[in-house]
């Protein structure tokens, strides 16, 4: 557990991505839309198929399908689905006999990327529950890949979280996640900073500790790789320098 105040962080956390849903075009610590999924690897063909209004809100920080492999039919969990756009992508993937669940905690993301899904028909392939990533409102084994992007680092409890993701995993299920990870250990003062943590930086876990947690979990990391991703503001491109925040993508298996 970290040192943040975690009621603060969540309201934080919460205010940002409120933006981010509502005004895709303002000012953040961070880069959004189509122009940012393309540079991080999203085929053109496969954003085609998102409704342009998630992808105008899409704030990931990695591509990771191409790890996923997803197919046909497949049952996938995004976390922290915000306004859709990876859970879009893999109900393409995963095609008409496959189903996708994203879980989110900001109503206005949630709205979002429920309307979005109606108004294209998309809500056939793809749900979006609300429900907090560290207690998962799922059955154990309900799902063949769990998936996130830009996520995890800004949760409190890591551990919970991919021990979550471990349960509602079947045995072989895949985590295909891009998160915010650091090469150095951040200070208690950004760590205890809830508006850092909200903004990508102050909840990132040293590389090695993340895949720790990962592997403590019940899953067997298989693959990792860095990302071609940096944060726009002074303060985050700072502690980019100072303590190798950085983008990773990721796969892990459940043995």
């Amino acid at each position: 557990m970290s040192t943040v105040d975690t009621q603060e962080l969540a309201e934080k956390v919460q205010q940002i991505y409120r933006q981010v849903a509502e005004h895709p075009q303002g000012g953040f610590h961070f880069e959004m839309g189509r122009p940012l999924a393309e540079r991080l690897g999203y085929p053109s063909e496969l954003l085609d198929a998102v409704p342009p209004g998630a992808v105008e809100s899409f704030a990931g920080v990695g591509y990771f399908f191409d790890l996923a492999a997803l197919r046909p039919g497949e049952r996938v969990l995004d976390l922290g689905s915000g306004s859709g756009t990876d859970a879009f992508a893999a109900a393409h993937l995963v095609g008409q006999f496959g189903r996708v669940v994203g879980v989110d905690f900001t109503p206005e993301q949630l709205e979002k990327a429920r309307r979005l899904a109606t108004a294209t028909g998309l809500d056939r392939l793809v749900e979006f529950w609300e429900g907090r990533i560290e207690m998962l409102p799922m059955a154990d084994a309900a799902f063949d890949c769990v998936i996130s992007n830009g996520v995890i680092n800004l949760s409190a409890d890591k551990a919970r979280v991919f021990a979550e993701a471990t349960r509602v995993l079947r045995p072989g299920g895949r985590l295909a996640v891009a998160d915010i990870v650091t090469e150095q250990q951040l200070t208690d003062a950004i760590i205890g900073n809830a508006e850092l943590w909200a903004a990508c930086i102050g909840g990132a876990t040293q590389e090695n500790t993340y895949r720790a947690l990962i592997e403590s979990a019940g899953l067997v990391v298989r693959e990792v790789r860095r990302n071609d991703y940096g944060f726009i503001s002074d303060q985050a491109r700072s502690a980019t320098t100072r303590y190798g925040v950085k983008s990773i993508s990721l796969l892990a298996i459940k043995t």
